[in-house]
């Protein structure tokens, strides 16, 4: 039987669903518009992607809310696992007239169910890479999805930010310039990486940071769009334009834990900051950090002010 005219249905997606999904979450989330190319790459033909996962509330035949929840079919990477104990929401929404009558909860709740009976023990929103929306949910914008979270048990585990800067007239520091010459003169070289070095940087940046920090770098068309600090070997990079193209967006970026202290990310930031403005962009920006480390003070020094705050929530299954 079909659904009874005007009530709420809600079900796994089905293929016709995409573009009243992109309508509905447009709607509901306009300070995070989307696509349905994005659809259609994170989430459609995301090698997780499971249908059951993405619970659609629909009525009429009209998407209406969607929560999803995912997990890991195939591994992030090589030397990676599939974090059996772990599944994410990503993204939930509900259209602005449908609120306050408990839709969310109750695509949350399925999005819940679909993971723990999948042998996930914990969740966490929303922080499942490669293919986050946000790294976690903004209050200041949607105070209410926050509060639903609460109300669900979700917990706060770290509070990241977004930040960014203007690059219109970025002149690089004299006293950066002065501590690359520095650098230079005890051996460090300072440029992008050729061909026969992108396998060591990919590995580095893999094995010191994040899996994810290396499928970024291997996913990267465009060399000239790195620059690595080398001595020896590679231990240090800085890189933009890694995720979807988008040219402004900085990162991943890191150095050796060793090297730290040597004024490294200093020189490869500023060198990365004159390399995006010399494509004639006008903005640098990252989409996830954390303001009080080493390198919060970094960016704050180099002119980043913080323009959203997000808090990566988790909690059990059970």
């Amino acid at each position: 039987m079909g659904e009874e005219s005007g009530m709420v249905a809600v079900r796994a997606f089905v293929a016709g669903d995409e573009l009243g999904l992109v309508d509905a979450w447009n709607r509901s989330m306009p300070g995070d518009p989307t696509t349905a190319g994005w659809v259609r790459e994170c989430v459609l033909l995301d090698p997780n992607f499971d249908p059951e996962g993405l619970r659609v509330a629909v009525v009429d035949g009209r998407v209406v809310g969607c929560a999803y929840g995912v997990r890991r079919l195939v591994p992030p990477g090589p030397g990676t696992d599939l974090e059996p104990e772990t599944g994410w929401i990503p993204f939930f929404f509900v259209v602005p007239e449908r609120r306050g009558r408990g839709l969310g909860r109750r695509l949350l709740g399925e999005a819940l169910d679909f993971l723990r009976e999948r042998g996930r023990a914990r969740v966490d929103f929303a922080s499942y890479t490669p293919h986050y929306v946000l790294p976690g949910v903004d209050v200041e914008l949607y105070p209410g999805g926050f509060g639903l979270l609460r109300g669900l048990g979700f917990e706060i585990r770290s509070s990241p930010v977004a930040m960014g800067r203007t690059l219109v007239g970025q002149v690089t520091p004299g006293e950066v310039l002065r501590l690359r010459a520095a650098r230079e003169s005890e051996g460090y070289v300072f440029r992008p990486p050729t061909d026969g070095e992108l396998p060591e940087l990919i590995g580095f940046a893999a094995r010191a940071f994040n899996p994810d920090w290396g499928e970024a770098i291997r996913r990267h068309a465009d060399p000239q769009r790195m620059v690595i600090a080398k001595k020896d070997h590679i231990v240090g990079f800085a890189v933009f334009g890694a995720y979807r193209g988008v040219g402004d967006r900085f990162g991943p970026f890191g150095v050796d834990a060793k090297e730290r202290g040597t004024g490294l990310g200093k020189i490869l930031l500023h060198l990365t900051m004159a390399r995006m403005r010399a494509e004639g962009l006008r903005t640098a920006w990252f989409l996830w950090g954390d303001e009080a480390s080493p390198a919060g003070h970094l960016y704050r020094q180099a002119g980043y002010e913080v323009t959203r705050r997000f808090h990566v929530m988790t909690r059990g299954t059970g």
